[in-house]
């Protein structure tokens, strides 16, 4: 039973699944939110009366990234196993081969941004604000935002918003190719319902072959284990830790 992410199927869309994220008032994503969003992400992946998912915050905030007091009850070791969770987790989101399509509403940060981008497609309210914010609390992008990020909008652009860790304004986000449809905020999962059918008759193995084919994997000059070692030692650094053994 999971407390904070759950599937909805409705009978008024039928073959559309609705990844819901919930958790008052957020939907910051703590290492049991994570776990939740990994299995259910396989789960919706293996149903067969879903051919499109649409990922989903709720009507105000999509996420606002990780659950900061949570991650200061880390060590370095600790703080490590988190990271690759966080990476299980959307990784397990990217590897879902339907359709997929983010709805963001209100904002979407760090972590939440991360999300958000594992979608093939992003509809965004446009008062919507996002931004790579791990900066602001002297930690980096962690579960593999960096390489997505950069995939997105250009290495120069990454680095930009990573060592700023500013909002990006909705219209900004759109030219940045960070979101990729812009819509009235009471519009969003409306808009994210429009591109999910589009593809509802679609042979599914041909969908799920042609993503395979374009996603492919994800640029980047550290290897995973590299990528989790490199954010656990920037963690230690950031709490103190320095004397934490390798």
């Amino acid at each position: 039973m999971r407390e904070f992410v759950s599937i909805h199927v409705s009978a008024d869309h039928p073959g559309i699944g609705a990844l819901v994220i919930n958790r008052e008032p957020t939907n910051a994503l703590t290492r049991q939110a994570y776990r939740e969003l990994a299995s259910a992400a396989e789960e919706v992946d293996a149903r067969g009366d879903v051919a499109a998912v649409i990922l989903f915050g709720g009507h105000e905030i999509f996420c606002a990234g990780d659950d900061v007091p949570e991650l200061s009850t880390l060590d370095r070791h600790e703080a490590e196993a988190a990271d690759r969770l966080r990476r299980r987790a959307v990784d397990a989101v990217a590897a879902i081969s339907k359709p997929t399509v983010a709805a963001v509403t209100g904002y979407a940060l760090g972590s939440g941004l991360n999300l958000a981008l594992a979608a093939d497609w992003r509809v965004c309210g446009d008062n919507a604000k996002l931004g790579v914010t791990e900066i602001l609390a002297g930690l980096v992008p962690g579960g593999g935002a960096g390489a997505r990020l950069a995939r997105a909008v250009g290495e120069a652009r990454a680095k930009e918003l990573a060592f700023s860790g500013r909002f990006v304004g909705a219209q900004e986000a759109l030219a940045l190719r960070l979101v990729d449809e812009l819509v009235a905020p009471d519009h969003v999962y409306d808009g994210a319902l429009a591109w999910a059918g589009r593809f509802l008759d679609a042979p599914a193995a041909a969908l799920a072959g042609a993503k395979a084919l374009i996603s492919g994997g994800l640029p980047g000059g550290l290897d995973a284990e590299a990528q989790v070692q490199r954010y656990g030692e920037v963690f230690a650094a950031a709490n103190g830790q320095l004397g934490c053994p390798s």
